[in-house]
């Protein structure tokens, strides 16, 4: 079976850029993306971060899928808490409708912020106080998308426009078992978060197939799973490259803001700690870096041990021109384009 790949975009920020330049280079890289022939592109949901400048994947949605012309577009994922579950479906009805059989709507629970931002997005609703809610969310939001709401629901009649003759894929997303059960109870595809998470991603997949309740919308388990990929020349230039992000994702876990992606220099510098090294070394566990060779050994890895079919790559790094380049050398390992 031939392994899909797709890419999960979070519009990364670096030191000395802007957000309007991450907005951009999110824009070029579908583009790029969309001719090497890679499967779906998601768009990420963060707020109020100094690194990662998605923060409405609706609104970045319909730009990115009116630049490209093959790949599926979506979220990765949609903070559905914070929101209206109604509200949703009508977003997600309109790109479903200007361009049709193209949408993924990918939902998660995490606020995707900090706690203070979490409450402003909130405003005054107690939504993150009740977890039980969410399910509840999850099947509101899949009826309205296909006007299914069952006759006894006390919204009976509400309609989420423009109804159409399809409905936007949904997706549940997480990076431990919670969503999994979700999805395998609903019937829903699930996507493991193994770039957040990599202990255990294996089990909870397994346990989302074995738990899978077969809906119309879903007739089998559709299990996939996201993890961090930076792929260069040669190992050792991957392995370089690779140094800034972890010295960010190493910031994000001991600081409250850890800022913007900083350069290698600045990551080989903060190296010379043992501890900073130690725990940089660490987030590896998160993916895979390397030349093409190495790279596409520990994607298949991972698809084997997950039992994917598709695999969706987040590569971030300082230098833009080398993480379009890492696209392309996977394209090229796997034969995208062929």
């Amino acid at each position: 079976m031939t392994l899909g790949l797709s890419v999960l975009d979070q519009s990364p920020i670096r030191q000395g850029g802007t957000a309007a330049d991450a907005v951009r280079e999110t824009l070029e890289l579908a583009q790029l993306c969309d001719r090497l022939g890679y499967h779906r592109y998601w768009l990420a949901e963060h707020h109020s971060s100094e690194a990662l400048a998605g923060s409405t994947p609706e609104v970045l949605i319909t730009r990115v899928a009116g630049l490209t012309d093959r790949m599926k577009i979506g979220s990765g994922g949609v903070m559905l808490p914070h929101y209206s579950a109604f509200k949703v479906a009508e977003n997600f009805r309109m790109l479903e409708t200007l361009f049709p059989g193209r949408i993924d709507l990918g939902i998660g629970r995490a606020p995707g912020s900090d706690q203070r931002t979490m409450r402003v997005l909130a405003d005054g609703k107690p939504n993150w106080s009740d977890a039980s809610n969410y399910p509840v969310q999850v099947r509101d939001l899949v009826a309205w998308l296909h006007d299914a709401l069952p006759d006894n629901h006390g919204a009976r009649g509400v309609t989420a426009q423009p109804v159409g003759g399809t409905a936007p894929d949904v997706w549940l997303l997480g990076s431990s078992d919670d969503s999994a059960a979700l999805a395998a109870h609903y019937g829903l595809p699930f996507c493991f978060a193994h770039f957040i998470n990599p202990d255990g991603g294996e089990g909870v997949t397994r346990a989302y197939r074995t738990h899978f309740r077969p809906s119309a919308l879903c007739p089998e388990p559709k299990p996939m799973m996201a993890m961090g990929v930076m792929c260069a020349e040669t190992d050792e230039e991957a392995d370089l490259v690779s140094k800034s992000r972890e010295l960010w994702a190493m910031r994000l876990r001991t600081r409250t803001e850890p800022g913007p992606f900083p350069p290698v220099e600045e990551a080989l510098e903060a190296e010379k700690d043992p501890k900073v090294k130690g725990f940089m070394a660490a987030m590896r566990r998160r993916g895979v870096r390397g030349s093409p060779k190495t790279v596409r050994a520990g994607i298949e890895d991972h698809a084997k041990r997950y039992g994917v079919d598709e695999i969706m790559l987040v590569t971030i790094c300082f230098d833009f021109a080398k993480r379009k380049r890492s696209y392309e050398l996977i394209a090229e390992a796997f034969g995208l384009g062929a």
